[in-house]
């Protein structure tokens, strides 16, 4: 079983399909939110493949995405966690916030949960957030979680073309 997190206001667990699609669609679908996440909205076919391939990655790396759970309302409201692809420079702990539920503190909640456990569970020493030009939500995120800026990029793992911001923190 992989593990589970809770925060206050949070479960962040293994990505549930039946629970999970219909919200996990809903964010990809929306293009201000894939913007900044590898491009283009995305139709359910698509969105399904972007689910079945972060699930791939728990069995690779043996990480990979939670889906965030709202304890009050049992919703889903993104995706959340330790993510290493081909073409990363390292792994890094990236989020994925559902429009409806941005701008309440969910992704910072969630985000320094997960820096935790890359830390203490993981063995991580360092994390770091890639973070597409003009995602100031992001980047205020980042920051509010304790990281710095570290450099800027011309592009993220072959699957953002143009400029990009490396944040990170290294353990205390």
């Amino acid at each position: 079983m992989k593990p589970i997190i809770e925060t206050e206001r949070l479960v962040l667990r293994e990505i549930n399909p039946e629970h999970d699609f219909e919200g996990w669609a809903e964010a990809c679908a929306d293009a201000d939110t894939m913007r900044f996440i590898g491009g283009n909205a995305l139709n359910e076919q698509l969105a399904w493949r972007n689910m079945a391939m972060i699930m791939g990655h728990w069995a690779i790396h043996g990480f990979g995405f939670f889906s965030v759970i709202e304890k009050s309302s049992g919703k889903w409201i993104g995706r959340i966690g330790p993510w290493g692809p081909l073409g990363w420079p390292q792994p890094e702990i990236g989020w994925m916030i559902h429009p409806v539920h941005t701008r309440k503190g969910f992704a910072a909640e969630a985000g320094a949960a997960c820096i935790d456990y890359a830390f203490n569970t993981l063995g991580w020493n360092d994390v770091i957030h890639m973070i597409a030009d003009g995602n100031d939500g992001s980047i205020a995120v980042a920051e509010k979680i304790g990281s710095t800026y570290r450099e800027t990029v011309n592009e993220i793992g072959g699957v953002y073309e143009g400029k990009a911001y490396i944040y990170g923190q290294s353990k205390a």
